[in-house]
């Protein structure tokens, strides 16, 4: 288990969702950032928030679709 985090570089906080590392995540991550750029947001892949709190406060979402919509309108 571990954690897909996008970051808006010029704002506090962060949007969160819980996932498993593969192949998927790997692919979801690298269209996820072809639709949005690399200019200002920051997609990072971390094993427990806690250990972050350079992202606080997060904002937890349940899924991709949920996470991608957020990510695009940052």
């Amino acid at each position: 288990m571990c954690y897909l985090v996008a970051k808006d570089v010029n704002k506090i906080g962060c949007v969160a969702l819980q996932t498993k590392h593969g192949k998927h995540l790997s692919e979801f991550k690298r269209e996820l950032l072809r639709r949005i750029g690399y200019d200002r947001i920051q997609l990072v892949t971390i094993s427990r928030p806690s250990a972050y709190g350079e992202y606080e406060p997060y904002r937890f979402v349940t899924s991709e679709e949920e996470f991608t919509q957020i990510v695009e309108a940052m």
